[in-house]
């Protein structure tokens, strides 16, 4: 048997389904397994700048937790801690409080930081491993956007809201003779808008790595109707944009450390069809629908190996890795390595040509047809 250590887990960056899983997974692996003691930190690392927002997590904290979506620890994609922004005589000045975590990190006597999130998350965790905080951090997006894991909790139950919105939005749109427009999340990834709509029946897709051209769009509507098919159904990825031209953003970013806010191509998209053709559009936009809500079984199994495997990570004495899905099995990987890079769709890649194979529209020419 290791010797006790005491464990602080934290969920940064925007929520997702799957996060009370691998909260869930490292308190009963670390009580059951190894009998260790873990705490959790409230709204990202605020309990670590801040020792009154930590929150003490035993069995009976988790309890009922593996079908409950979002994070009982809550969660911040704002306030980075490393640019963090202050007050100071009516400006606002930004400053690095990482020397104030390491230190309350020492005072709170914990032994090992567990931070669960995505690119920007891992960021942070690894400059605090670089101040000396054994850190292992868990790969977390519902964009599926992380180069190093072939997939992220979050991401399945993303995709199966999305199609279970196609699904209902095909009646709809058949009844009325309409386009159908749906927008999905994804940031500058397609991989959300590419499975739903695969799995959706889609007949138009848009994602960011092959910007659309709305001549090939317009064609794919009318071919369709000249064919009987008095309707159609787009997915496009938030990120998306027209051929030539530029993302549609709702607010840019005011520094480095911010993220500009995407959305709004749904919109715009269904204006230009209105300019060409005569035909109805509705646009449904599904935003932080698709983060919410019960993760399904998938998600659920791999935030539980994630959050077991963390611990495993821990007992080695392993730190400063990331927790990993490749093939079949959950493995670790630097995170030093795993920086500054996002897994793009192949736009010549096995699941375009799947898609275009079956005569789905992706906004540009398809060469794989006769």
């Amino acid at each position: 048997m290791s010797k006790h250590k005491r464990i602080a887990i934290s969920t940064g960056g925007g929520d997702c389904q799957g996060l009370n899983a691998v909260i869930r997974a490292v308190v009963k692996t670390a009580r059951y397994r190894y009998d260790w003691s873990v705490i959790g930190s409230l709204d990202g690392l605020a309990g670590l700048i801040d020792t009154t927002k930590v929150r003490k997590l035993d069995i009976s904290e988790v309890r009922g937790l593996l079908p409950k979506g979002g994070t009982i620890l809550g969660t911040t994609n704002k306030g980075n801690p490393l640019h963090f922004p202050v007050e100071v005589s009516g400006k606002t000045k930004f400053i690095d409080l990482s020397d104030k975590i390491v230190k309350n990190f020492k005072e709170l006597l914990l032994d090992v930081l567990i931070m669960v999130g995505g690119d920007g998350t891992q960021a942070i965790a690894y400059e605090l491993y670089k101040k000396g905080i054994p850190v292992i951090g868990i790969s977390k997006t519902i964009d599926n956007d992380l180069m190093d894991t072939d997939m992220t909790f979050g991401f399945s139950t993303a995709v199966q809201v999305a199609v279970d919105a196609i699904d209902r939005l095909h009646t709809t749109a058949e009844s009325h003779h309409r386009v159908m427009i749906v927008e999905v999340m994804g940031r500058y990834a397609g991989w959300i808008a590419l499975h739903a709509g695969l799995g959706g029946g889609a007949d138009i897709v848009l994602i960011p790595e092959i910007p659309f051209d709305m001549d090939v769009i317009i064609e794919k509507i009318l071919q369709r109707r000249n064919l009987g098919g008095r309707f159609s159904i787009i997915v496009v990825a938030e990120g998306a944009y027209p051929k030539g031209g530029e993302r549609i953003i709702q607010k840019k970013a005011n520094s480095e450390y911010d993220h500009e806010l995407l959305g709004g191509v749904g919109h715009w998209l269904s204006r230009e069809i209105g300019k060409r053709i005569d035909v109805e559009t509705r646009v449904t936009v599904l935003g932080y629908i698709q983060r919410g809500g019960t993760p399904v079984a998938f998600d659920r199994i791999l935030a539980t190996r994630f959050g077991t495997y963390a611990c495993e990570l821990i007992e080695k004495g392993d730190y400063g890795k990331l927790v990993v899905l490749r093939g079949e099995e959950i493995k670790s990987v630097e995170l030093e390595k795993a920086m500054g890079k996002l897994k793009m769709v192949d736009p010549n890649g096995q699941f375009v040509r799947t898609c275009e194979s079956i005569n789905m529209c992706l906004g540009r020419e398809n060469k794989l047809l006769f």
